[in-house]
């Protein structure tokens, strides 16, 4: 965590930071949204990104194309959303890839941002099968936003 209240994201002893475009939410509100409690009239989703060979890249995340959340390795978001269909897209370095999220009012979906980041280039997919996995790492990532959604 800087002084703005941002989070950073450093691998091993690197000198190299991805930092949070935003400051992130204070630990006691992280502590609560960790318990994945749904929202009676909402579909709440909560979206990880934390695997070992994702380790530098900021990737923005869209919902039904809405304003992005800019997401770093060792992160998640929950979102509140209208029951019903989103399209999830994450975008870096010019480069768009979607999934769908579908799910009612009440339910948890909890996927996955998949990154391998390489000498020779990156690459990230959507992992949405492995929602008991995603809950674990999502423990013991940090909280960068909460966003309540329309439609």
């Amino acid at each position: 965590m800087n002084d703005q209240g941002q989070f950073y994201y450093r691998a091993g002893k690197s000198r190299t930071r991805t930092c949070t475009t935003e400051p992130v939410p204070p630990q006691l509100v992280e502590a609560d949204v960790k318990r994945f409690k749904p929202d009676a009239g909402r579909l709440t989703v909560f979206v990880v990104r934390k695997r070992w060979g994702d380790a530098v890249n900021r990737i923005d995340l869209r919902v039904d194309g809405v304003a992005p959340v800019t997401t770093v390795p060792e992160s998640f978001v929950r979102l509140r959303l209208a029951p019903g269909r989103h399209q999830f897209t994450m975008t870096w370095n010019g480069v768009n890839v979607s999934t769908a999220v579908e799910g009612r009012a009440g339910e948890v979906r909890i996927v996955e941002i998949v990154g391998s980041v390489w000498a020779w280039g990156s690459s990230y997919t959507w992992e949405v099968d492995d929602e008991a996995g995603a809950r674990k790492r999502a423990m013991t990532s940090r909280l960068i936003a909460l966003r309540d959604g329309g439609r």
